[in-house]
């Protein structure tokens, strides 16, 4: 992001929430957003976070999630400048602890009781169904552009899961199906003095809820559908409801939600690929995530 242009997004959101000068210090900084904490003269702090598409709409989510009653960082202020969005985020200060397996569980069981709320974009069973497809055609255009051209096993990898997907995409309104929080991983939940909250809502969405349990323990590792099921079984003790563990698509839920959430990865580090990162530099990297995450997809989905 350009200098110039941060300094102007930041100025519209002190002066849209009435506030002088900052000192500013980086959190972390991505290609495509950052996170900074801001000291304001009078000693208090808040949260400068700044992202462009398709991360553009993390305000509109927050604020969602607070009025239906999620526990999230309050937004304080949001504007957007050339196609950058930027947030004054409540400060939470330092966590108090690393979150666990039981506090991701409660906070799914809460996420997930939500009532959904129709601005969110819709992961139904036919968009569920499509994804392989979706990534075909992501693929097409990548070799439009003489990019991925030793690719043949990734295009025959996601032949065979869009034929499999009709019977396996079965269950995929079965609850919970509502709320995805998406990117549901240990740092994104804040665990502090006088309770917790979520964060980075900036891929929220309305799906099948299975999907943030599946994501909780990170995609570096080899999915592991018996840890899985030991988290559902702790989403139901919570108060989670009984039908996260039931079959669907002809499969354990367990695998059934790992499986689906690495298509769903899948698809979206193509995309990425092909429009919003768009750098072939990045291919390597991207075309090593995609193959081992296919190799996980036909294991799991039993393809």
């Amino acid at each position: 992001m350009e200098t110039s242009l941060n300094t102007d997004l930041l100025d519209n959101l002190l002066t849209i929430a009435g506030r002088s000068n900052a000192v500013r210090e980086e959190v972390r900084v991505w290609s495509m957003s950052g996170v900074e904490r801001l000291t304001f003269t009078d000693g208090t702090t808040a949260i400068f976070k700044y992202a462009k598409r398709p991360f553009d709409s993390e305000d509109q989510a927050l604020r969602l999630a607070q009025t239906l009653g999620v526990p999230v960082p309050a937004v304080r202020a949001s504007a957007v400048v050339d196609g950058w969005l930027g947030m004054l985020l409540e400060d939470l200060g330092p966590a108090a602890r690393e979150a666990d397996d039981l506090d991701g569980a409660t906070a799914a069981v809460v996420l997930h009781r939500t009532r959904i709320a129709a601005a969110l974009p819709v992961l139904d069973r036919e968009a569920l169904r499509r994804l392989p497809s979706r990534a075909l055609e992501h693929l097409g255009r990548l070799r439009n552009a003489e990019r991925w051209q030793n690719a043949d096993d990734i295009e025959d990898a996601l032949d065979r899961i869009a034929q499999a997907a009709e019977a396996r995409s079965t269950g995929t309104t079965t609850a919970p199906f509502g709320w995805v929080h998406s990117e549901f991983h240990p740092t994104s939940l804040h665990i502090g003095q006088h309770g917790w909250r979520l964060l980075d809502f900036a891929r929220a969405f309305t799906g099948p809820g299975l999907l943030d349990p599946a994501s909780w323990h990170g995609t570096l590792d080899t999915p592991d559908p018996v840890r899985l099921r030991v988290f559902l079984d702790t989403y139901v003790t919570e108060g989670g409801t009984p039908d996260a563990l039931a079959e669907r698509g002809g499969l354990p839920a367990e695998k059934w939600a790992l499986g689906w959430h690495r298509m769903w990865a899948v698809e979206w580090f193509m995309e990425q690929s092909i429009r919003w990162i768009n750098d072939p530099a990045t291919d390597p990297a991207y075309i090593k995530a995609v193959r081992r995450h296919l190799t996980d997809v036909l294991h799991l989905l039993e393809i």
